[in-house]
């Protein structure tokens, strides 16, 4: 994806130039925050020759009538910004024929929102889509958003909304072949400290080829939101729709590559949560979450690496989180404002003695205590994943690590309140496996590093020359078709 240098417009500059397009015409449909993206449009003048129809429909009823009922009375949601998109292009296409309406490109952008109610006791956000012909007669693209909206009062949030419409609609037509400048140019004049873009998902015949993955990331990258979630089905999810009243069950690494002992992790990880009273299996996500913090700094390369990581853990059965947070309290934080339940983190005991500060000689007892009472603070448990000392091979275990005197009775606290749990039934085998040596193994055409993952992951490896697996060209070529 291109990211050539671009002239930055304002909001007005940008809803000007689209009215002084004769070329693209379409409906504008707002509901919960005014007509806020068509107002944008009005006020810069020359809005007749853009916009054939403006409209709202607040009430159920006639939004309902307009666009079909709801089968769980959510209007705020994908599903209703999709039957907006749907039934106005459709009248669009149906009403907009003869000599007048030749050259055309036709789009519907549509947004449900809800913003700050009265009392100040609701979460605002909403859904925004456009869907929008490139060439006249074409088949359409669509491109969709969920944000949420952090301004203090109802009048500034119904303006950033406004500006992001404008964003979106003059990003669809003036990028049409760099999803990656429309992601860029939604905040263009808009701070992100307003409002949070948690998904965004491109299709249609003009990008075929967009991976949303990559979109997703850069929403991170560029601080649009914390985190971002994506599937086995490789499809991006709106993270608080998903969570919602979930468990979930997070390891946190590089998977650089996923080993067996990234999957002896999990494995006994998910037994224990299993066995736990209340858990419901139905109900519980397995999650692996990459820190952006972990991926090169090579621009084309940590896109290439991150996507091989990723099919790996997504042809696992896992789902993926890429976050920009570092403390697993921060994490915790993040995952309760997406109203899950229960929140379990297998982490490895060298993990613990880092946050615990026990690799360093400075005393963080203070920093621990603040974190880890941010952390516990909701519905979390650590299970800790044994680590083997290679000079006399001892096993270390939670119960059994050395804390400094400051942290000890912090630590005997966490251990005898079930905080942090030991996994018990753990291959001692397994521990003196670390991925640095397998990827040297790889790089070097070394036999025997396959006995250290999943067969699935030797599998994709070698067929896809993954992590400089040594391939030919015409190798590389074609595992990539």
């Amino acid at each position: 994806m291109a990211t050539n240098k671009r002239n930055v417009l304002s909001t007005k500059a940008k809803a000007l130039k689209l009215n002084l397009d004769p070329s693209i015409y379409g409906t504008i449909a707002e509901i919960g925050a005014g007509q806020e993206v068509a107002r944008n449009f009005f006020r810069v003048g020359g809005a007749s020759g853009t916009i054939a129809k403006a409209m709202s429909a607040y009430d159920m009823a006639f939004s309902d009538a307009i666009y079909g009922a709801e089968a769980n009375n959510r209007y705020v949601s994908q599903s209703r910004v999709k039957k907006m998109l749907d039934h106005e292009f459709t009248l669009l296409k149906e009403r907009l024929k003869g000599n007048k309406y030749e050259g055309r490109r036709l789009f519907a952008f549509a947004n449900t929102i809800t913003t700050l109610n009265y009392s100040r006791t609701n979460e605002p956000h909403g859904w925004i889509g456009v869907r929008y012909q490139l060439e006249e007669d074409a088949e359409p693209n669509e491109i969709i958003l969920h944000v949420r909206i952090y301004d203090n009062n109802a009048l500034l949030q119904q303006r950033v909304i406004g500006e992001l419409g404008v964003n979106l609609i003059f990003g669809a037509y003036t990028y049409p072949n760099d999803p990656e400048t429309i992601v860029r140019s939604l905040k263009d004049y808009i701070s992100t400290n307003h409002l949070e873009v948690d998904m965004v998902k491109f299709e249609g015949p003009d990008h075929k080829e967009v991976d949303n993955r990559l979109l997703s990331l850069l929403l991170v990258k560029l601080g649009f939101t914390d985190a971002t979630i994506f599937g086995p089905d490789n499809e991006v999810y709106q993270p608080k729709d998903f969570l919602y009243k979930k468990d979930v069950l997070l390891v946190r690494g590089r998977f650089r590559p996923f080993t067996i002992v990234n999957q002896d992790i999990l494995k006994n990880g998910l037994e224990k949560f299993t066995l736990e009273e209340g858990a419901d299996p139905e109900k519980l996500v397995v999650m692996s979450e990459m820190n952006l913090s972990s991926l090169y700094e090579d621009e084309n390369l940590s896109r290439r690496d991150f996507l091989d990581r990723a099919e790996i853990l997504c042809g696992l059965g896992s789902y993926v989180m890429v976050s920009n947070l570092h403390d697993h309290a921060d994490l915790a934080v993040y995952l309760d404002r997406c109203r899950v339940k229960k929140i379990r983190m297998p982490i490895g005991i060298m993990n613990l003695i880092f946050i615990y500060g026990l690799d360093g000689e400075k005393d963080l007892s203070q920093q621990v205590l603040k974190s880890f009472g941010e952390l516990f603070s909701y519905d979390v448990k650590l299970y800790a994943y044994p680590y083997q000392r290679e000079k006399d091979g001892e096993i270390i275990t939670a119960k059994t690590l050395k804390t400094t005197p400051e942290l000890e009775n912090l630590h005997k606290h966490f251990l005898a309140n079930n905080y942090i749990e030991d996994i018990e039934n753990f291959n001692e085998d397994h521990l003196q496996i670390f991925s640095y040596e397998i990827i040297e193994k790889i790089r070097g055409r070394e036999d025997g590093w396959e006995e250290n993952v999943p067969e699935y992951v030797a599998e994709m490896i070698k067929r896809k020359c993954l992590f400089d697996y040594p391939c030919s060209i015409e190798e590389r070529q074609s595992s990539n078709k």
